[in-house]
């Protein structure tokens, strides 16, 4: 199994992603057929964000470029031996989803020096996997603005599933743009430990609720799901995260933080299927339209707040508004 390279550097990657974001490519025919096997995240299929983002990128894959692609999910942790599968399938492109695989991922990869990996949501030194990562603390920080100019309480609520730096953006994010559009708001934050329980998710919810908070912005799975539907049940505000989650609560989803999973996958296909080049990392933001806002629903701003979202997207693109990526 040779090991694949990679001809597009970071520029003309995220020119294709930007392009892809605007409108779809026509279908075309490839004489490479590329075989791409998947990993998922903990909770697979059906979360209604990041796996399903990443599956909808592969079938597009699919059917406009002529992969073949397989998946496996690994609700019970065994991590290394899905990947084996893969691997024994003789792909081309082995790809983790997520950082809970990171550490398999990677050891995986070192007994297997001439196969290529993806590690998407992680960073990985390991010479055979490339990386792609998403500044969620961009996009989170408009959420955060959003939150804080639709908040009557002045109190707003953060709920991460488990204790880990990719999550810690999110919630970076979410409070510097919070405390960017009102210096007097109160943010509560909670972290559940899992990714799988919606119902501790309404549980958490439920808490902020009490503690007066209006508007609950979960980074956390089916457990923020729950978050979600529990911020619905209430009466209050609530955004989603990955994709976009407004079908979730339709009276409660205002926006989404968006990862483009799905665009982004499909980009690195298609640059696998056409060219060769050296292996390199992605960091996908608002620049690069690799993270990025839903629609605004339910909540009515006013010019001059829909002016300070705008103004506030363009000076994090610009590099005026520094946005951190950890909590202080």
């Amino acid at each position: 199994m040779k090991l694949l390279t990679w001809a597009l550097s970071l520029t003309l990657f995220v020119t294709l992603l930007s392009g892809c974001q605007l409108s779809e490519p026509e279908a075309k025919s490839t004489s490479f057929k590329a075989a791409i096997g998947i990993l998922l995240s903990d909770t697979g299929l059906g979360d209604g964000s990041f796996n399903d983002a990443a599956f909808k990128g592969l079938e597009r894959a699919r059917n406009e470029l002529g992969v073949r692609f397989d998946y496996r999910e690994a609700p019970d942790g065994d991590y290394e031996e899905k990947l084996n599968e893969l691997i024994e399938e003789d792909m081309d492109l082995v790809i983790g989803l997520g950082f809970s695989v990171q550490e398999a991922l990677e050891k995986v990869a070192k007994e297997n020096p001439d196969q290529s990996f993806l590690l998407i949501d992680g960073s990985s030194d390991v010479k055979n996997i490339m990386s792609m990562t998403f500044k969620e603390h961009e996009a989170s920080f408009l959420v955060g603005v959003v939150a804080a100019m639709t908040s009557k309480t002045g109190v707003i609520g953060f709920i991460g599933g488990m204790d880990a730096d990719v999550i810690h953006r999110f919630e970076a994010g979410y409070r510097a743009g919070a405390l960017y559009a009102d210096p007097e708001i109160k943010i509560i934050s909670d972290y559940a430990g899992d990714f799988g329980d919606a119902e501790l998710g309404g549980k958490l919810a439920s808490e902020q609720i009490d503690k007066k908070a209006d508007f609950l912005y979960p980074a956390a799975g089916y457990t923020g799901i729950g978050a979600i539907l529990k911020a619905q049940e209430e009466g209050v505000f609530a955004a989603g995260v990955d994709g976009d989650q407004f079908f979730v609560a339709e009276k409660a989803v205002v926006t989404s933080m968006m990862k483009n999973v799905d665009i982004a996958v499909f980009d690195l296909v298609e640059a696998l299927v056409n060219d060769s080049g050296e292996i390199t990392d992605y960091e996908l933001g608002l620049a690069e339209n690799g993270v990025t806002l839903a629609e605004i629903r339910l909540a009515d701003l006013s010019v001059t707040q829909q002016a300070k979202l705008i103004d506030a997207r363009k000076k994090i693109i610009s590099g005026d508004i520094t946005v951190p990526d950890k909590v202080n």
